[in-house]
């Protein structure tokens, strides 16, 4: 039986991805998908998906989402908080983890912390593929719902839950990584001069407010290009991960939604297992960069794929007392304690 879950509000480039359309950038077609892959197939794992299925990615203020007329479950992956409005009460909830919305009660995702990208799946969402994959790319219209990003008043058809639908959630909530972006210098780093590339490897840079999903503009400083050799190249490919740095000697990192081929020189090429934190940091966080070998490269994306391997064991059912959700009833501070008045330094807890 389908359902049907309606965008109450649209938030902040509210998306639907999946892991993208691979194989055809030699067409001039983007990969586009998640700018996290491992966050949405934890939401995806936690909603009871194939962990590739599509799921809402969102930027700095996730979309309210209201059950039309059947239970829908929904997943939530990374540090936001989610206000859930039940019975005409409203609660707030911490994310990783599963929530069933009954007909007539929405859910609103909150600011993710520490980055700009929130991921919510939801249980048997049926978006169509178009050219292998449901990614909206919105520039060519590609994917998605009618190949554009959500907006209020849409509905998404869903899998209806059934009752006693049990809930999930995330033991251990990812780790971050605050280190250096590890990179591969080139395939053009002789377009710079030494003490460019020695500025690229030892400075700061900082996230600017030009950041979307097609590429990050970073700011700090200028990377000059060799005199000999020009601020242009004869375009070739790109792929996500590429850092192009133009005339002004600005960095610009490139994401998934980013053009094919381009006329810039790249500096370096960011490791796969590093490009989501860069692709999700928010505006004016501060960016190091540290070269690694190709080798080494494959060394981190083969260890992030284990570690994300270790954490998807970490999801386990929700526990229940009686049918209750107790990590929605703390979070939602409904009850926090009993007080005795006779030893008023003596706070109990309410359901032990």
């Amino acid at each position: 039986m389908n359902a049907r879950l309606e965008v109450v509000a649209s938030g902040a480039l509210a998306t639907i991805q999946d892991l993208g359309r691979l194989g055809l950038r030699r067409s001039g077609v983007p990969w586009a998908g998640a700018l996290d892959p491992a966050r949405l197939r934890i939401a995806n794992a936690l909603a009871g998906n194939a962990q590739g299925a599509p799921a809402v990615e969102f930027f700095v203020t996730g979309p309210t989402l209201r059950a039309v007329d059947a239970p829908v479950r929904l997943a939530f992956a990374g540090d936001f908080p989610v206000e859930l409005e039940r019975e005409g009460r409203k609660m707030v909830v911490e994310s990783w983890r599963s929530l069933t919305l009954q007909p007539g009660e929405s859910v609103r995702a909150g600011p993710p912390a520490g980055g700009r990208v929130g991921y919510i799946a939801v249980a048997g969402l049926a978006v169509p593929p178009v050219l292998g994959s449901a990614a909206t790319y919105t520039r060519a219209g590609l994917g998605g719902v009618e190949g554009r990003a959500l907006a209020s008043g849409m509905r998404l058809v869903a899998q209806a839950q059934e009752p006693g639908t049990r809930e999930a959630i995330l033991r251990q909530a990812p780790e971050q990584d605050g280190g250096p972006i590890r990179v591969v210098l080139g395939p053009q780093d002789d377009y710079f001069t030494e003490e460019a590339i020695a500025d690229f490897l030892s400075c700061e840079f900082r996230v600017s407010p030009q950041a979307d999903r097609m590429g990050i503009r970073l700011e700090g400083p200028t990377l000059r290009h060799r005199a000999d050799k020009g601020a242009e190249i004869i375009s070739d490919a790109t792929v996500p991960g590429s850092i192009q740095v133009p005339g002004n000697g600005q960095p610009i990192v490139l994401l998934a939604d980013a053009q094919t081929a381009g006329g810039y020189p790249k500096i370096a090429t960011v490791a796969s297992a590093d490009l989501p934190r860069l692709a999700v940091a928010s505006v004016g966080a501060a960016v190091r960069f540290r070269a690694i070998t190709v080798a080494e490269a494959e060394t981190l994306a083969r260890q992030r794929e284990e570690a994300l391997g270790h954490l998807l064991q970490q999801i386990v059912p929700m526990t229940l007392v009686d049918g209750v959700d107790l990590e929605a009833i703390y979070q939602g501070n409904l009850v926090s304690g009993v007080v005795d008045a006779l030893a008023p330094e003596h706070i109990f807890n309410a359901l032990e």
